[in-house]
């Protein structure tokens, strides 16, 4: 579902509150609780172009609605660079009108302009409302993730 009144740029210093308020929900939302010196961190890889990530915001009505952060980074399978969608966060108030779609459409266009040979991501199993999107926007893959934190 195209909606015309989603207004999507990358993320600038003057969208600060708006992303931590977003932010802070989705951590929420996946049950996760950062210290502030990483929120902070985040922000400031997002503004810097000497690092590899990358924030875009998604704008209704002058509102930031929702946010994407991805990583790019080389690979062992391919001569160009991967995008990583990392994040993805949409305000429950939208949800179902586009806006996600259109956060992940960015994503592709940057990542097509950038050269990499493909965008990917994660997600828990039960978010099914967010896999019903995903489901129409990209293929799901036969591999699991295994990961041990350090």
């Amino acid at each position: 579902m195209k909606n015309d009144s989603i207004k999507i740029a990358p993320l600038s210093k003057a969208d600060y509150e708006s992303w931590a308020n977003l932010w802070q929900k989705y951590l929420t939302f996946y049950e996760t609780r950062l210290p502030p010196s990483t929120t902070e961190k985040t922000w400031r890889n997002l503004l810097d172009n000497d690092v590899p990530i990358y924030g875009f915001g998604a704008w209704q009505d002058g509102t930031l609605v929702g946010i994407t952060h991805v990583v790019l980074h080389p690979n062992t399978w391919n001569t160009t660079e991967c995008c990583y969608l990392e994040d993805l966060y949409v305000s429950e108030a939208v949800r179902g009108q586009g806006v996600g779609r259109a956060l992940i459409e960015q994503v592709y266009d940057f990542a097509s302009k950038k050269n990499c040979n493909r965008v990917y991501w994660t997600t828990q199993e039960g978010n099914t409302t967010a896999r019903k999107l995903y489901d129409k926007v990209a293929d799901l893959t036969e591999m699991i993730q295994y990961r041990k934190d350090l």
